[in-house]
């Protein structure tokens, strides 16, 4: 399953460049080939992205991936749920450093 953060990222990278290779948006995620393959592959099977073929590219294998409406949708979705997660993470470590901070003091 394909997690909030990637969905996000992945969404974005494409919203802002929709000719981004797949060899590109692996390096970007810091993911392998394959990866980026078997990600954009799960999108499309959602429905979030569609592919185009370039039709004057001498590259026949050059594809431009779109978001679909249920693709700018859910961008924004897995946004907000990637962004909930994190602030509550934050939350949580600097509650652990106001306790580590009190307990250095303590000790003094």
């Amino acid at each position: 399953m394909l997690s909030d953060e990637y969905r996000s990222k992945i969404l974005k990278l494409l919203e802002e460049d929709p000719q981004l290779s797949q060899r590109d948006l692996a390096r970007e995620l810091g993911v392998s080939l394959g990866k980026a393959n078997y990600c954009l592959q799960a999108l499309m099977e959602k429905g979030l992205i569609k592919t185009n073929n370039f039709k004057n590219s001498r590259n026949k294998k050059a594809y431009m991936y779109l978001l679909t409406s249920k693709g700018i949708a859910e961008k924004a979705r897995a946004t907000v749920r990637f962004l909930d997660r994190k602030v509550a993470e934050y939350e949580a470590l600097r509650r652990e450093i106001a306790s580590l901070k009190r307990e250095v003091q303590v000790r003094k």
